[in-house]
């Protein structure tokens, strides 16, 4: 059965709100005249009433809808309409119908007396610690318009970090998977063809072309496709088992910042995420202790996971935070000197800024870079290893053309 919100008067002209469960909205108004009350305003409601059924609705959002969602509700509150009033409009405009659930129970939530902060908490999968947090000291503040605008530029800023890395790591695969199809369908449907006519020959053939032949003979067995897929099945069962385990998340994590081109990267994007949500966490007044804990958890690699939690630790004990941050040998110098002159200064969060503005310009820079080097080592490796088939197919026949020339 549908569940209607509504806003009505009473006769003596008070203002109630609540829902009511009808089949459909002329049963729902039938209800509200029997409550002697004058309906102002009725919608069906887009999510349920229940905390436990509240709780099933508590799945991850797109990133793009969250930036949406946090822009449009700054924008709102900034110009002065109440945020019980926001979220309604939100909830009703929302395309997606989930995320609309989720909004709307929201408003329910913050309409029966709770904060703004606690009803987001319930739904941890689409608003993470950090949002949570910073709505928590804007209503502490009374400046929550001032933190959802923070809220999405950091937001915003991390979505475009996101874009970035996709876009540099989505040709490479592509092209690489492109070159394996290529290869392989030479070797299982051409190779065969040329086998062929080699064997009319009635002569030996060149080590390559035999082993082009021994792998089309092999890669067209089911024995072939059975070990490879039960390969790749098994190592990426155990690189998941083995990644969910604290060492073994460490020991990966640690090998994905070696990689030859890929590691710096994932470097600059780890820095450039430390700093720019611990300045947006500190520049909306949590404390330096649990944004660095939110920082720790959100730090998208376990080294430097480790290396904040550590600096936290120490900070609790009374120490700068770049001292630690130094020892750990992840964080460059320059950023712990940046860092300290915050301390030193008491402009920690428009230095971490700085920090994150200039990691950013360097991912940019660095995937910029990776795009126009990768794309003619691509182009090269599928040179040779079409040229390496092509080749090994036209020994015989060169070698067959220079015996009859002779």
């Amino acid at each position: 059965m549908p569940t209607y919100t509504y806003t009505a008067r009473t006769k003596a002209g008070v203002i109630r709100r609540g829902t009511v469960n009808a089949d459909n909205r002329d049963a729902a108004m039938a209800q509200l005249s029997q409550m002697g009350l004058e309906p102002e305003k009725l919608v069906e409601s887009r999510t349920v009433g229940t905390r436990a059924q509240q709780a099933r609705l508590n799945r991850r959002v797109r990133g793009q809808d969250l930036l949406v969602f946090t822009r449009q509700l700054s924008t709102i509150v900034s110009a002065g309409l109440p945020l019980m009033q926001g979220l309604d409009i939100l909830a009703e405009q929302t395309e997606d119908p989930r995320f609309a659930k989720i909004i709307a129970a929201i408003g329910q939530n913050v309409e029966s007396g709770e904060t703004f902060s606690d009803s987001l908490k319930l739904f941890n999968r689409a608003f993470p610690d950090i949002y949570v947090s910073m709505v928590r000291a804007g209503e502490a503040s009374g400046d929550l318009d001032g933190v959802l605008l923070q809220l999405a530029d950091y937001l915003e800023a991390s979505e475009e970090l996101k874009r970035r890395i996709r876009s540099a790591m989505t040709y490479p695969v592509v092209a690489f998977s492109m070159i394996i199809l290529i290869a392989a369908g030479l070797i299982i449907f051409v190779v065969p063809q040329f086998a062929e006519i080699f064997n009319s020959f009635g002569k030996a053939l060149p080590a390559p072309t035999q082993m082009l032949i021994n792998a089309s003979n092999a890669m067209r067995t089911p024995t072939f496709w059975g070990i490879a897929i039960g390969a790749v099945i098994g190592t990426v069962a155990f690189l998941r088992i083995y990644g969910s385990t604290p060492m073994g998340k460490y020991t990966l994590d640690s090998l994905k910042l070696r990689l030859p081109i890929f590691g710096p990267l994932m470097r600059k994007v780890a820095i450039s995420r430390f700093a720019r949500t611990l300045s947006t966490l500190t520049r909306s007044g949590v404390s330096i202790l649990q944004a660095l804990e939110i920082v720790e958890r959100t730090a998208g690699n376990e080294v430097y996971a480790k290396a904040i939690r550590e600096a936290s630790e120490a900070v609790r004990n009374g120490e700068t935070l770049a001292e630690p941050l130094a020892k750990s040998q992840v964080f460059p110098a320059m950023v712990t000197r940046m860092i300290g002159v915050g301390e030193k200064t008491g402009a920690l969060e428009g230095m971490l800024a700085k920090i994150s503005d200039f990691y950013d310009s360097e991912v940019k820079a660095t995937v910029d870079a990776l795009t126009s080097l990768i794309e003619p080592m691509l182009i090269g490796v599928m040179g040779i290893v079409v040229g390496g088939i092509v080749m090994g197919l036209f020994m015989p026949i060169f070698q067959l053309s220079s015996i009859v020339g002779n």
